[in-house]
């Protein structure tokens, strides 16, 4: 299979389950670029696993063995996603212990689908979010990956629990629940009310609490944007953006993220990016 229908794939796969970093990485040079589409790629493998594998563990398993023989240098034959990322590994210098950390992520999934404290939810965060931005690193900002690790870090934190925020709905119908105990119990919210779907001032205040952290985590991960490469600057706070924007669609739809999936539309993310254009 030749570099080019490898990463060719892997552009299908991040153009059909996320739209939102497709579009803000859209604008990278072609080699970064298509960087970005491998490491999307095997992101979205670990996740599908969870997802949709019939013998999850069994499947994660030999998920983390082939990412043990790929660095070993061995490249599975005829798959598109590790043909794509031999190639990105030649381009750029990476660590992968966050490729290591984010199946680890996956099976926190598998293991664990209640957590009962922030603490806990940002670790969970961290291990299926941050690892995106650190794996994204080399290619965003090479030479710059120390000074940018807490960057990658609290924009993974904001982006995951922007995603636990939106899901609220699809998770709990999954078996799944990201809003912590210990936010449940200060406000008075309960498992029952979070089962049937209930959206009262409880619920609200407990969303918006994660939805204030969240915030702030943009905030902080976006402070050290210089940092990044003059390409990679737009792309990055895009993404941010999109992300951040998804909180005040759930907001403007009365927080109903049980019935309804806050979507920001194709018009808003283009405001977004002719501002952050027209700011450059």
């Amino acid at each position: 299979m030749h570099k080019e229908q490898a990463y060719k794939h892997c552009k299908m796969v991040i153009e059909k389950h996320s739209i939102t970093f497709s579009k803000a990485f859209q604008h990278l040079p072609k080699a970064r670029r298509q960087a970005v589409w491998a490491v999307y790629a095997f992101c979205r493998t670990a996740d599908d696993i969870v997802d949709e594998g019939t013998d999850q563990e069994e499947e994660l398993d030999q998920f983390e063995r082939e990412l043990m023989q790929f660095e070993q240098g061995i490249v599975p034959p005829g798959s598109p996603l590790w043909k794509a990322l031999a190639d990105t590994f030649n381009n750029f210098h990476f660590d992968l212990k966050p490729f290591y950390d984010m199946i680890a992520g996956q099976r926190m999934d598998l293991r664990s689908r209640s957590y009962t404290s922030v603490e806990e939810v940002l670790d969970y965060s961290y291990h299926v979010a941050s690892t995106v931005g650190l794996m994204l690193l080399p290619i965003l900002a090479p030479g710059k990956e120390a000074e940018l690790r807490s960057s990658a870090v609290k924009l993974g934190y904001a982006m995951q629990l922007t995603n636990i925020l939106r899901d609220v709905g699809e998770d709990i119908r999954l078996g799944r629940k990201y809003l912590p105990d210990d936010l449940m119990l200060e406000y008075g919210y309960t498992r029952e009310m979070l089962q049937a779907g209930i959206v009262n001032e409880s619920f609200v205040q407990v969303w918006e609490r994660l939805a204030t952290l969240a915030e702030s985590y943009y905030n902080q991960g976006l402070q050290d944007i210089h940092l990044y490469s003059p390409a990679s600057r737009l792309p990055v706070q895009a993404a941010a953006y999109f992300y951040r924007e998804i909180l005040q669609t759930a907001r403007n739809n009365r927080y109903d993220v049980f019935k309804q999936r806050a979507v920001v539309s194709t018009e808003t993310k283009q405001h977004i990016l002719s501002g952050l254009a027209l700011s450059k």
